[in-house]
């Protein structure tokens, strides 16, 4: 993969996770911010942006969202599927709403 094709992966990535978090924000925003992992300040600023900023804010060089999850007994509760998947979904969804949220800086 050269360097052109990564940044066209992380526009594309990072256009889409920005557009499904716009929709998220206007359906329900309490959802959103906790799936999203993003404080009210940070919702509220991409639930405001306009398609332009959205399209420009998605051409950055770099990644605009990330795992929410660095522990590694959480990442095998959302994998670990020998179990059952219900209440290791129930238990992730615990363990992450105790994360802090993600905020402007």
């Amino acid at each position: 993969m050269n360097t052109i094709q990564l940044q066209e992966g992380i526009r594309d990535i990072n256009l889409t996770y920005l557009m499904l978090a716009q929709q998220m924000i206007k359906q329900d925003k309490s959802a959103a911010i906790f799936r999203l992992g993003l404080s009210q300040d940070l919702v509220d600023l991409i639930g405001g942006l306009t398609p332009a900023q959205i399209i420009k804010m998605a051409s950055a060089n770099m990644l605009l969202c990330g795992f929410r999850f660095d522990e590694n007994i959480l990442l095998n509760m959302v994998t670990d599927y020998s179990k059952s998947r219900m209440m290791s979904q129930a238990h992730a969804a615990i363990m992450m709403s105790s994360q802090p949220v993600a905020e402007m800086v």
